[in-house]
């Protein structure tokens, strides 16, 4: 299938070499981070994770949506989402690349990442993030290939696929579960120390990677001959509108019990990201704009007439997208580290040489993401003889 990959138009080349551009511009700053050390970025004592593992962990998260489609398709044998179930997929695969390269750019020096290999200890979380985020790797590439592969063959894919395929479902609940607990099970650290944080992390997963998902099928609609389906895009809808509300829901849970229980250590956190704290309100009008993008997209959401308008859906899902993405990145993990554990505010910001890493990170995965849809919608014109 890798001879769909090199046919393409001037725009797929374009694109392509536009991506490639940018992943050369973060590849200079990394190797400048890489000589200098991470005091190229904005982290410091404090707030030791920054911008690179914020986007780390909003895309597992987009990873992990990929299961509402894999879900119905194979266990509840909804067969309307047979035509974009790869599509689901292959944007896991993109994303867990860029969630690889995100923590080996977090890393300052990318031989620390075999110390979790040669040095395995259990008890810690990252041994286990580092087999979850693997082994789904590992499951989509095998699962996503094989049946692709058959799709073409007009065959029917092997039965030794099935027990992967129902091993993927889980897997992806725990990739972001695995994630919340690298947060939850700091006890110094009052913001994530909450049961809820897992389910917190799945409801914003459940609603991003869907809502990615339908942003990409209108794409693809628009520049292939493959067309995902206006069933498929509007039960991806449907979808993505109550797991917004869940998310939405747990976050008024989370301040609900940090206010009404009058916990301090809770509370400041919550006051920093959205009144400030001490005279320090950098990350302020950033939340207040997560919250209000969150908030319209689940109105347009809710509309049964806006909803089924694939021009009102598709702003509803870049509100949603970018909302959960502030949410989750910047907020989740700047929130969690200021104030410090002695209620001292150092903010953190992310610096040029950050952000032109973490969009070269971005443009390597949206890079393997166009190669793998090229495959996807290749196979699905050959099978439809378009």
């Amino acid at each position: 299938m890798l001879d769909l990959a090199v046919k393409g138009s001037k725009k797929y080349w374009g694109l392509l070499g536009i991506l490639g551009a940018i992943v050369a511009v973060g590849a200079f700053f990394y190797f400048k981070q890489l000589s200098f050390g991470l005091g190229i970025t904005g982290m410091s004592r404090d707030v030791s994770w920054g911008f690179y593992i914020a986007q780390f962990t909003f895309l597992v998260g987009v990873a992990a949506g990929g299961v509402m489609v894999v879900l119905p398709y194979y266990l509840h044998d909804y067969k309307a989402f047979g035509r974009i179930t790869i599509l689901g997929e292959f944007l896991a695969i993109a994303a867990i690349t860029m969630c690889l390269l995100f923590i080996l750019v977090d890393l300052g020096q990318p031989m620390r990442m075999l110390n979790v290999i040669f040095y395995p200890t259990p008890n810690s979380m990252l041994f286990w993030d580092m087999i979850v985020l693997n082994g789904y790797l590992f499951l989509n590439i095998l699962i996503g290939w094989n049946v692709l592969e058959a799709e073409r063959n007009g065959t029917h894919y092997g039965a030794w696929l099935k027990p992967f395929i129902y091993l993927s479902i889980p897997w992806a609940v725990g990739i972001h579960t695995v994630t919340a607990y690298l947060y939850c099970g700091l006890p110094g650290r009052h913001f994530w120390l909450t049961a809820i944080l897992a389910p917190r992390f799945l409801a914003s997963a459940f609603a991003a990677g869907p809502a990615l998902l339908i942003l990409l099928c209108l794409i693809v609609r628009r520049v292939t001959n493959f067309d995902p389906g206006r069933e498929q895009i509007q039960s991806l809808a449907k979808i993505v509108t109550y797991a917004l509300i869940l998310n939405v829901f747990f976050l008024i849970c989370e301040v609900f019990v940090a206010f009404y229980s009058n916990i301090p250590g809770h509370m400041d956190h919550i006051k920093y990201l959205f009144v400030g704290l001490h005279g320090h309100n950098t990350l302020v009008p950033w939340m207040w704009s997560a919250i209000a993008l969150m908030i319209i997209a689940i109105i347009l959401l809710l509309i049964p007439m806006c909803r089924r308008n694939e021009g009102v859906l598709a702003v509803a899902c870049v509100m949603l997208f970018i909302g959960a993405w502030i949410d989750k990145g910047m907020g989740m993990i700047a929130g969690g580290f200021v104030p410090n554990p002695l209620h001292e505010v150092n903010e953190y910001m992310p610096t040029g040489p950050e952000v032109a890493i973490t969009l070269g990170v971005w443009a390597a995965g949206f890079i393997v993401l166009t190669i793998l849809y090229k495959m996807a919608t290749g196979v699905k014109e050959e099978a439809a003889g378009l």
